[in-house]
């Protein structure tokens, strides 16, 4: 099959539109392992007509699955999810009463498990005082649709499509000149198989149950991906059941009164074990997906910041993330993809059309702050202790590369200042964090002028020099340690020269084409107290505003200024609330010694948490808590999503204040805990091979466990 880029409805990286918003009665319900996940209606249907379907591979392999009993679908009594298992629902239903009955005595249970596949045991459950017979079909379906169609109800017929039918099973096949794939769909027990169906003649005695499983396998290029979740064996003891069972044993454990902070941070250990996807070339190194359902794939700026916000959790995803991130580094140019040498990606895509667009890659580079906060990670990284020698030797040169494409295709004009234009109309128009086409714009509404340089970017480009410079420093290359120390400096004197607006006192958003200041006031100027980049003169009055009734919502720091030309709260990235957007403030303020603010803003985004049963989502609304006394949900917002996740982790390390500095022998502690959360005892801290506990009382405080040759200062 041919698709030309218009056909397969432009590049999956340049599509902003969010999923369409089902009906009220349909609902969806979404249960993800690792980078497979399966979107259903709440009775456990999959319907073609709807954003459904299970998808390996950024590819949906399962198109439809739908239960009917005597021909008639079943009726739906709850969707069962378990908190502590992503990868698995239980819907339970009812066949429809027979004619001229109230009740029904036949009980029907879905229990499905995704992990590179899935696996559903259908059982039939008969209440009844006499054996019941019945007709149970499966229909099922498969097109091979690419996620960002079925995301945006734009799936076209994909010609070519075979089946084979055998004796238990039914396989999917699509074969291109470029890509082979198929679905393989199985059932246990005595099924009659004709195409898109498996029908069962059952007879189910009296209080008893009957059962199958279906089961389906996925196979990309040619090469089978075996699902982790096998019929017939114990669920308990598959690769997903271990894998988060060690996860939470390794994860930190905090005692504490506030009882809406512990269900938060419970929540995001969870989530961020369910998001965990595999590098292939290195199967033992997880790395963070972006977000469910839509954005389970490899995204720079995503896990990079995820990485850093989760190191008080597990340096492995930190060190993984910058592994991976090594590995697809950018090495030559390509106008279409926006590779550069030096480059950190921004998004890895496995679609069909993904694939496609990128002229038969399957990586696009177009963000400009992944690069510099690869640097910054490694160098936090390098500060927790996480990183051996070996590693950090093998590491560095990616982080030099990254530092010479900073200082040269990501500053163009030479003017100290990394700044990105698209180099395509395929491309992303913004390539900062708010990367949607009106995320930059003035004061008065209108949008910026590129090329485009973001303030959070070059304060996570100071942040990279001096972590660059902090490495040497640590291996006694005192002429390199200087020299990136000496640049940071300059860098930061020249930025709060160029983005300090002293008529509102406070930091453009950005330079625009024409190096004027971009003057909207937005929640972009808690990434540059949170780097260090800030002047401490300027300081006070940049949490002034984050912490003011036009940025602050009471619920978390807003994305854009309520007073501004383009504010509306329901908006994407000009009014809403993004947790990890917040968090990073709260880290900011911290930082600075602002604690009353960051308590203020920190306690806000705890307590929003609680409105949406402990996870925080992508974003919310950006309405004001006094006129609403919950939180606004954003109808398509990602959830569970990792920043979003690893919120409530890096709030409560900026509220202790814990700071460490192991390759100099010392942590920094200097707990600012609002007093609901006191007494605090935070257990299994991860920290160079040692599991750190941290106590807070009222007037005083503690830390136990400290690896060797590292103490408090």
């Amino acid at each position: 099959m041919t698709v030309d880029a218009e056909e397969a409805g432009g590049v999956a990286w340049a599509s902003g539109a969010g999923p369409p918003l089902p009906t009220a009665e349909a609902g969806t319900v979404t249960v993800v392992e690792g980078a497979t996940f399966c979107v259903s209606a709440v009775s456990g249907d999959l319907m073609r007509e709807f954003p459904h379907g299970l998808f390996v591979a950024d590819t949906r392999v399962l198109s439809c699955h739908r239960l009917a009993v005597d021909g008639q679908p079943v009726q739906t009594l709850a969707a069962l999810e378990d908190d502590a298992e992503p990868y698995r629902v239980t819907f339970v239903g009812r066949v429809t009463p027979r004619s001229g009955h109230a009740d029904s005595t036949l009980l029907v249970l879905r229990h499905r498990y995704v992990g590179d596949g899935l696996r559903e045991d259908v059982v039939l459950r008969n209440l009844g005082r006499e054996a019941t017979g019945i007709i149970l079909t499966i229909s099922v379906g498969a097109d091979f649709a690419d996620l960002f169609e079925v995301k945006e109800q734009r799936v076209r017929p994909a010609p070519g499509i075979t089946v084979d039918v055998d004796t238990d099973a039914l396989t999917y096949h699509l074969e291109t000149p470029d890509d082979v794939r198929a679905s393989r769909i199985a059932t246990t027990g005595d099924a009659t198989v004709t195409p898109g169906r498996f029908t069962f003649h059952v007879v189910v005695p009296a209080k008893s149950e009957w059962s199958t499983c279906l089961s389906v396998e996925a196979s990309v290029g040619g090469r089978r991906i075996p699902p982790r979740h096998r019929c017939g064996q114990p669920v308990e003891s598959s690769p997903s059941a271990r894998r988060m069972s060690a996860w939470r044993l390794a994860t930190p454990r905090i005692q504490t009164p506030d009882s809406v902070l512990a269900a938060a941070l419970a929540a995001s250990a969870r989530d961020l074990g369910a998001l965990q996807i595999e590098d292939p070339m290195h199967p033992d190194c997880p790395v963070v997906a972006a977000g469910a359902p839509w954005f389970m794939a490899l995204f720079g700026r995503d896990s990079l910041l995820t990485g850093w916000m989760t190191l008080p959790l597990d340096p492995r995803l930190a060190q993984c993330t910058l592994r991976t991130l090594a590995r697809l580094q950018g090495t030559r140019y390509d106008l279409l993809t926006e590779e550069q040498p030096g480059r950190i990606l921004h998004e890895v895509r496995l679609g069909r059309h993904a694939a496609l667009a990128l002229g038969g890659g399957n990586v696009y580079y177009g963000t400009a702050d992944a690069t510099p906060l690869f640097v910054m990670l490694l160098g936090e990284l390098h500060r927790w202790g996480g990183l051996p020698r070996e590693d950090l030797a093998a590491l560095l040169p990616a982080a030099d590369r990254a530092l010479e494409w900073i200082l040269g295709d990501g500053d163009p004009d030479g003017d100290g200042f990394v700044e990105y234009r698209r180099h395509t109309d395929r491309g992303l128009a913004n390539q900062g964090w708010k990367d949607s086409f009106d995320g930059v714009n003035y004061a008065d509404g209108r949008l910026a002028v590129p090329p485009i340089a973001l303030c959070e970017v070059q304060a996570y480009t100071y942040a990279a020099f001096l972590a660059r410079s902090s490495i040497a420093a640590a291996l006694d290359d005192d002429a390199t340690a200087t020299l990136w120390e000496c640049r940071a400096a300059r860098l930061k004197s020249a930025f709060n020269d160029a983005f300090w607006m002293p008529e509102t006192e406070a930091l453009a958003i950005a330079l625009d084409g024409d190096k004027n200041q971009v003057d909207a006031i937005t929640s972009n100027m808690g990434h540059c107290l949170w780097s260090g980049i800030v002047d401490d003169d300027k300081a006070p009055a940049v949490a002034r505003h984050l912490a003011g009734k036009q940025l602050n919502s009471g619920f978390g720091v807003r994305t854009l200024a309520a007073d501004m030309g383009a504010y509306n709260p329901m908006s994407y990235h000009n009014g809403s609330v993004w947790p990890h957007d917040s968090a990073i403030a709260v880290a900011g303020l911290a930082r600075y010694g602002f604690t009353t603010e960051a308590q203020q803003i920190a306690l806000g985004i705890i307590d929003a948490s609680a409105d949406f049963g402990a996870r925080l989502p992508e974003l919310y609304c950006g309405f004001d808590r006094p006129e609403f006394a919950e939180p606004v949900p954003y109808p398509t917002s990602c959830s569970p999503q990792a920043w979003a996740a690893a919120a409530p982790v890096l709030i409560t390390r900026s509220l202790l204040r814990f700071d460490p500095d192991v390759p100099a022998g010392r942590v920094s502690v200097a707990p600012a805990l609002p007093e609901r959360m006191l007494p605090l005892r935070l257990d299994n801290i991860p920290l160079a091979g040692a599991r750190v506990t941290v106590q807070v009382h009222a007037d005083d405080w503690h830390v136990d466990g400290l690896p060797a040759g590292v103490s408090v200062k």
